[in-house]
Formats: C-alpha cells, sequence, structure tokens
C-alpha cells in the first residue's frame, strides 16, 4: 500500500476519534454523555443528556470530521478514492482512541464523508432521513430506514464503492441499533418531541 494512503488513512481515524459529545460535554456542562441515557456519545443522545445547543453542536462537528477526512484525498493531491479514505474517520468515530475506544453509531460521520464523495446524493439522503424522522418520531428508526433506502438507491448509481460501503455501514448500523430495535418493537423507544408517531401518541394519552 502506497505510504501516502497509509498516512492518509491513519490521519482520518484520528480526525473521526475526536470524541465531540464527550468533549463538548466535560468542558461545557461537566458531564459525560456516555455515562447518561443509552450511553452512547453521539448526537441523539447529547441531545437527550445535555439539550439542543449541544446535541447541535455535536451533529455538526461528528459530521464535519467525516467531511474533512473525505477531503484528505485533495488536501495530499492524491487520486485515493474519498469515501475509502474517509472510512478511516467512520471507524474512529466508532472506536475512538481518544476515547477509550468507546464511541458512536457513526450516522452523522458517514453522512459528512458522503458530503464530500457525492453532495447531490448527501443532499437525497438527509430527505430521506428527514422524512422517516418525522413520519416515525424516531431517530434510530430514522437511521436504520434511511441508511436501508439510501442502499438501495446506490445499486443505480454503478459505483461499487459506495455501494459496498453503503451495504457494510448499513449492516453495521442494524448492529449497533440491537438495543434500539428491542425497544422498538416493546414500544418503549425514545420519541424525539415531534413528527407524526409523537403527535399520535401525544394525542392518545391527552
Amino acid at each position: 500500500m502506497d505510504i501516502q494512503i497509509i498516512i492518509m488513512l491513519c490521519l482520518s481515524y484520528l480526525i473521526g476519534s475526536i470524541p465531540s459529545g464527550v468533549w463538548i460535554g466535560k468542558i461545557f456542562y461537566h458531564k459525560d454523555p456516555r455515562d447518561f441515557g443509552s450511553g452512547n456519545m453521539g448526537t441523539t443522545n447529547t441531545f437527550r443528556v445535555l439539550g439542543k445547543k449541544a446535541g447541535t453542536i455535536v451533529l455538526i462537528m461528528d459530521m464535519f470530521k467525516g467531511t474533512v477526512a473525505g477531503l484528505l484525498p485533495l488536501m495530499f493531491h492524491s487520486q485515493a478514492n474519498a469515501m475509502l479514505i474517509g472510512l478511516g474517520a467512520i471507524i474512529g468515530h466508532v472506536f475512538p482512541i481518544f476515547a477509550g475506544f468507546k464511541g458512536g453509531k457513526a450516522v452523522a460521520t458517514s453522512v459528512g464523508v458522503l458530503l464530500v464523495y457525492n453532495p447531490p446524493f448527501f443532499f437525497l439522503a438527509w430527505i430521506i432521513f428527514l422524512t422517516v424522522l418525522l413520519l416515525s418520531s424516531m431517530v434510530s428508526v430514522a437511521s436504520m430506514v434511511g441508511f436501508t433506502i439510501v442502499t438501495v438507491i446506490t445499486f443505480f448509481f454503478n459505483d461499487w464503492i459506495l455501494t459496498t460501503v453503503a451495504v457494510v455501514l448499513t449492516i453495521f448500523i442494524y448492529y449497533r441499533h440491537f438495543s434500539n430495535l428491542k425497544r422498538i418493537f416493546s414500544g418503549q423507544e425514545n420519541l424525539v418531541p415531534f413528527g407524526l408517531v409523537y403527535y399520535l401518541k401525544k394525542k392518545k394519552n391527552a
């Protein structure tokens, strides 16, 4: 393997390892979001534990990690595939060396890489995610269903790298959301305070 690619992959991993939720929580709120809620340092649990402002900042930071990692080939004037280099950041986010290898579920960072690799597809992915979220009122459902739909769409792009990565990430997303699946089927999954399911549940309990 080319030494330049190795360097980019290492940098990508280190960028992805930046524990946005943990740092924001400890510095500004004196809390580690991993000690509360789902025990995850990602956007959803940060919203739940630290509030909307912190959650929004963490979402942007986690996406930005993927975007910066995806831009490394451009910075290094390399022909390396941005998606493959960006995988380093995704792995880093899930297993961060700066946070005891206990990270997030990789949704935001993956989308950040997609922004560099295929901007139009990035916006389509967001539309799909938000649509499912508004219908289900559950971030977990939006993540899993969104990734599934996006993966199916990639088969029409004739891009085997994009499709392969999407399939692998979708399987991994379902694996990381195993506890969420159990709560969904038992009717105990956390709802965001908007969307169709939230409205119907609130109306039923009124």
